[in-house]
C-alpha cells in the first residue's frame, strides 16, 4: 500500500480521559448526569451528536447544543487529557522512511486534531490531515475518507490506500470509500465489532500494526 490514513482517537492517541470529561460536560449543560466515565467510553469515536442523541434521548437541537458544551471544555484543557500509545512514534517514523505516505482520516474536528498531533510531535509525519468541520459537515467516516482520497489525489487508485483504526467506523466508513482497513484491538473497539463490521485485518498490538504496514 503506498497511503496509510490513520483514525486519531484510540488508534494514534488514547484520548479517554478528556473526552469522557468532556462528554460529561455537555450533558450536564443539559440536565443529565452520568458520574461512570466509563459508561461513556462509547463515544470515543463516533460523531459526537449522534451518540448524545442515543446515549442520552437528546433531541438533534439539544444534541448539537451538549456538542457546544462539549467543545468549550475541550478547547480548554480537554485536548490534552490525552497520551500518545506506546510505539505509534517509531513506528509513524519507520513508515515515512520506508516510502509510505501518511495521513490522518478522523471524525474530530480538524481544527483539534491538528494541534494534537502538534502537541505529541508527530504531526510532521503526516501529508494531510483530514477531519470533519465544526459547521458540521464532513462528519461520518466515509465522507472524511473520501476528502483524504480528494486531498491525496488517489480518487481513482482507491487499491493503494489502506485505512487503520479502532472502531466499526472506521472499517464501514473505508468500505463506503472503497478502500482497505485494518482494525486495531489497543483501542476502543474489539474483535467481533471489526471482524462483523468487514475489517480486512485485525491486530492486537502497536508491534504488530507496525510489522504489518512496513510487509505491505
Amino acid at each position: 500500500m503506498e497511503i496509510l490514513l490513520f483514525d486519531l482517537d484510540g488508534t494514534l492517541t488514547d484520548p479517554g480521559e478528556g473526552i469522557t470529561r468532556c462528554v460529561q460536560y455537555g450533558m450536564e449543560a443539559l440536565g443529565y448526569h452520568e458520574p461512570d466515565r466509563k459508561k461513556l467510553t462509547p463515544f470515543i469515536g463516533p460523531p459526537l451528536k449522534d451518540m448524545y442523541m442515543e446515549t442520552c434521548g437528546f433531541s438533534e437541537e439539544e444534541a448539537a447544543r451538549a456538542v457546544e458544551k462539549y467543545r468549550e471544555r475541550f478547547r480548554e484543557k480537554g485536548m490534552y487529557e490525552n497520551e500518545i500509545y506506546e510505539g505509534i512514534a517509531d513506528m509513524l517514523e519507520m513508515l515515512k522512511v520506508s516510502g509510505k505516505r501518511l495521513g490522518v482520516a478522523t471524525s474530530k474536528p480538524e481544527v483539534f486534531a491538528a494541534p494534537i498531533l502538534e502537541y505529541f510531535q508527530i504531526d510532521q509525519y503526516f501529508e494531510y490531515i483530514v477531519g470533519s468541520e465544526l459547521s458540521g459537515e464532513r462528519v461520518r467516516k466515509g465522507d472524511v475518507i473520501k476528502e483524504a482520497l480528494r486531498r491525496f489525489g488517489v480518487e481513482e487508485k482507491k487499491e493503494s490506500v489502506l485505512m487503520v483504526g479502532d472502531r466499526k467506523h472506521d472499517v464501514l466508513g473505508a468500505k463506503e470509500a472503497g478502500v482497505s482497513c485494518v482494525g486495531v484491538l489497543y483501542g476502543y473497539g474489539d474483535y467481533e465489532e471489526l471482524l462483523t463490521a468487514g475489517a480486512d485485518r485485525v491486530v492486537s498490538t502497536v508491534k504488530e500494526l507496525q510489522e504489518l504496514l512496513l510487509a505491505l
